[in-house]
């Protein structure tokens, strides 16, 4: 297994880390995800470690904490081995009290997610999503007493825009608090958005992306194919309308590119889609998730080989959208792209 720095930060983190939203199994969305009990969830820890997969992701939202209490369980005894990645922020009940991160409600989600854990300390707590009512110092201020108190060491966020992470970083600068190291985003080969504004902000300012959904939400798992029905077991029939949108031809024309590189190389979808985001500016971990240990194997599989620069260049050109403005003149015009060149550009990878 491959390690990687963590943004800017000193923290050394798997490529593959994994993501433990089917622990727990409670609720439409996450029962729909998988129900994994404490004795499958350490039998895949047993394998995750045996691979070099040592990070594990979860939230105090999945199943309603039940994923932080399965994962804790899963890693009992064996604490230092493993980095625990956690978040919160989003609604965990009615209450007012019961969302956002406000420095009360930050306080509270931290205690309880370590209770649930069964640990003293959460190596990467992550906030899930911008709250636009509480001001930013007050966010940042209280997780640095949390740093200090020994109950978080490093920080991140998920899920939020290009102004809401950079107003955040430029007032961490300004008063001294500690930067988020990390950016939980989504990216896949049928949906790079992240490409157009948070991946050339997160290579200026030192933000790693922890990549969660590469398959595009269960999309490219190698069983949705051109002229087929979707699959009677497939979790979309349940799940489709939390995720992210994709364009049925997008999706039929990344696919097709898919299964020809499949057949060119003999290893799977699944492997080919993870493989070509470890190769992208920023990526410091691509979060593989698995309700068996079937699905677990494969995906571990992504790593200790790579696409061919070609067959790379293929898998840009089917999945590459026309990006909104303002970002469309960088591509399509010389003179914007003289003055501000897209960083894939920069380091040597095509953007598609």
């Amino acid at each position: 297994m491959e390690y990687r720095r963590l943004g800017a930060s000193g923290l050394m983190v798997p490529a593959l880390s994994f993501g433990a939203g089917t622990f727990g199994g409670r609720g439409e969305l996450f029962g729909a995800w998988g129900s994994t009990d404490e004795a499958e969830a350490r039998r895949l820890v047993d394998i995750c470690l045996e691979a070099g997969v040592t990070m594990f992701d979860t939230a105090d939202v999945y199943s309603g904490g039940a994923s932080e209490e399965v994962l804790g369980a899963a890693v009992k005894g064996r604490r230092d081995q493993v980095i625990i990645s956690t978040k919160a922020g989003l609604p965990m009940g009615d209450g007012p009290a019961d969302a956002g991160t406000s420095r009360a409600r930050l306080i509270t989600a931290v205690d309880q997610a370590l209770r649930r854990l069964g640990t003293d300390y959460i190596d990467l707590f992550q906030l899930h999503a911008f709250d636009a009512g509480t001001p930013v110092q007050e966010v940042l201020s209280t997780l640095d007493d949390l740093v200090r108190a020994g109950k978080l060491r490093y920080t991140g966020v998920s899920n939020f825009s290009g102004w809401q992470l950079m107003k955040s970083l430029a007032d961490a600068d300004a008063h001294g608090h500690q930067r988020y190291a990390a950016h939980q985003v989504y990216y896949s080969l049928v949906g790079r958005d992240y490409e157009w504004e948070l991946m050339p902000l997160a290579l200026d300012q030192g933000v790693g992306a922890v990549v969660w959904s590469p398959l595009g939400w269960g999309r490219l798992t190698g069983r949705i194919r051109r002229g087929r029905p979707l699959p009677a077991d497939s979790r979309l029939h349940a799940t489709a309308d939390y995720g992210p949108p994709v364009a049925d031809e997008l999706l039929f024309r990344v696919v097709d590119t898919l299964d020809a590189i499949a057949r060119e190389t003999g290893r799977t979808v699944p492997q080919i889609a993870i493989n070509w985001l470890l190769r992208r500016p920023t990526v410091s971990s691509v979060i593989i998730g698995a309700r068996n240990e079937e699905q677990l194997r494969q995906n571990l599989g992504a790593v200790g080989w790579e696409l061919t620069e070609d067959q790379v260049a293929r898998l840009d050109a089917a999945s590459g959208t026309t990006a909104p403005y303002p970002y469309f003149p960088y591509e399509r015009q010389e003179g914007f792209a003289r003055l501000n060149p897209h960083p894939l550009r920069r380091v040597g990878v095509p953007q598609g």
